[in-house]
């Protein structure tokens, strides 16, 4: 039985997984590496540290699974998406890579909205608003600030692409990948030349487009004697780091949604066709399954807020946890459910890093709201959670307002592993919430795009169908429901009360 890898270079490091034909996994393993800041709001990293993660991390991946070389059939690759490396003629790195949480790019989110002809132009072009985060914003600020460097580049690729011409020597993307540099006609499944155009922008610098499951190109004899594999394997055009986690959830098919709370939260909806939210509330781009696209709304940060409360204020449990070897949010999570559902009208906003969905607002902040006597710190836990849950039921909503079918959601990160979110989960959208057998994510998503390249299977979805099914389930209670119900719509509305507030403590922070 053939085995396949999953790539996946991710912000913090790159895990390699070995999986089976049949979707078994044999071995995983990962390698970090840094991330740099050299300014307030940048976000950076060096391209080097990627492949050297990934040198290392298929090395031990493939001793701990007892594999030879030549057993493997493909590889995936899967990753951050937006992030921009800029190469020259002689293909090598001119400057660190700029990445998908950068904030850089304001004033160049502005001007390509004006060069497209206005906002909504710009989402009939290719199916998005302009954010900092994608890729677009990024070139354009390299051409204003570092003319030099831009007059230098011959080649313009996303994370993973950078590992694939490490691999491969190829310049080659996926069509998911691409659909968040804000380049993309997204209908058509190709670069947009008219945008391109209207922002003047080379696009001979661009990599060809695949399709997430065709070969764009095989081991060269370099990296298979870095990697410690034979040359001439297959390597497959991947996917996004989202369209990849989500064939590892398996939402490749109409009626199916993801809904995955780890740092961020991010709901994904599989489509049979192009669904564009006028307003931009959320992203559609091109889904890893051949000629289907996805909708994605993200919350910036979902579990990032149980995060903060752990590491700001919760000294005591997480000094509890140590002594008593276990997890310290399963003690926070424990407190939390020693408060009553809706936390007697105790609301936590989680906007700690700004928000992406519905607001797109950089200038979005946290805040608890309706503090009283008689909350403590289980209401203060609970609340935080319940908020992060209601910001992602805030994407259900606008899936649901594009007439998306939401007939099965399966639950994924952290927020699923805890009996006590998946609950509440369950009862804030008021739906069923399933479990799978797989928590791999993208890098288990990246190997099963290997397998259906390498012939494995038919499709993507036949990979999935056989590699991935439902293990649980949970019911929305009925009291709980009610209540979430009814508090769901204040919630609601306090971002759109504070929202002035919010810009004018920007503003005061400039000036202070």
């Amino acid at each position: 039985m053939a085995v396949f890898l999953g790539i996946d270079v991710g912000t913090s490091g790159t895990k390699t997984l070995v999986v089976q034909e049949d979707g078994a996994i044999l071995a995983s393993a990962s390698a970090e590496y840094p991330l740099s800041s050299p300014k307030p709001g940048w976000s950076e990293q060096n391209p080097a540290d990627w492949w050297e993660a990934v040198q290392n991390s298929v090395r031990k991946a493939v001793k701990s699974a007892k594999i030879k070389p030549a057993d493997v059939g493909a590889i995936g690759l899967t990753g951050q998406m937006h992030g921009s490396v800029f190469l020259d003629k002689q293909n090598q790195v001119i400057r660190p890579a700029i990445l998908w949480n950068d904030q850089r790019t304001a004033e160049e989110c502005a001007e390509i909205e004006k060069r497209a002809g206005g906002r909504s132009k710009l989402i009939e072009l290719v199916a998005n608003p302009a954010l900092t985060g994608f890729t677009a914003p990024k070139v354009l600020w390299l051409r204003k600030n570092e003319p030099k460097n831009y007059d230098r580049t011959a080649h313009l690729l996303l994370p993973k692409d950078y590992v694939r011409f490490c691999l491969t020597g190829e310049f080659a993307t996926d069509v998911s990948d691409a659909s968040g540099t804000l380049l993309l006609d997204v209908r058509k499944r190709q670069w947009c030349k008219p945008l391109l155009e209207k922002l003047d922008l080379k696009a001979g610098i661009l990599p060809t487009v695949f399709e997430s499951e065709e070969v764009t190109g095989k081991l060269t004899d370099a990296a298979a004697k870095a990697l410690g594999l034979a040359k001439g394997i297959p390597v497959v055009a991947g996917g996004g780091d989202q369209a990849a986690g989500a064939v590892g959830n398996g939402v490749v098919k109409r009626g199916i949604i993801s809904a995955t709370l780890g740092t961020s939260g991010v709901v994904f909806a599989h489509s049979d066709e192009v669904q564009i939210d006028p307003q931009g509330r959320v992203h559609t781009f091109c889904h890893a399954v051949r000629d289907k696209w996805h909708v994605m709304g993200v919350v910036l940060s979902a579990g990032g807020s149980l995060q903060w409360y752990r590491n700001q204020l919760a000294e005591a449990e997480v000094t509890a946890a140590k002594r008593l070897k276990t997890d310290p949010y399963s003690l926070i999570t424990e407190q939390a459910s020693e408060a009553p559902t809706g936390c007697e009208g105790l609301f936590f906003l989680p906007y700690l890093t700004g928000e992406r969905t519905p607001h797109a607002d950089p200038n979005a902040r946290g805040a608890w709201i309706g503090l009283s006597l008689r909350h403590g710190r289980a209401h203060l836990i609970r609340s935080v959670m319940e908020g992060a849950t209601y910001a992602m039921r805030d994407c259900l909503e606008i899936v649901n307002e594009l007439k998306i079918p939401i007939r099965e959601i399966r639950v994924s990160g952290g927020g699923a592993r805890s009996e006590f979110w998946r609950q509440m989960q369950a009862d804030i959208y008021g739906r069923r919430v399933m479990t799978i057998n797989a928590s791999e994510g993208p890098a288990y998503g990246a190997a099963l795009l290997a397998a259906a390249g390498a012939g494995a299977y038919k499709s993507v979805v036949e990979a999935c169908s056989a590699a991935i099914s439902l293990t649980g389930s949970t019911d929305p209670l009925a009291e709980a429901k009610r209540v979430y119900g009814k508090s769901y719509p204040v919630f609601q509305r306090l971002y759109r009360t504070l929202k002035p507030d919010f810009e004018e403590i920007a503003r005061l922070v400039k000036e202070i």
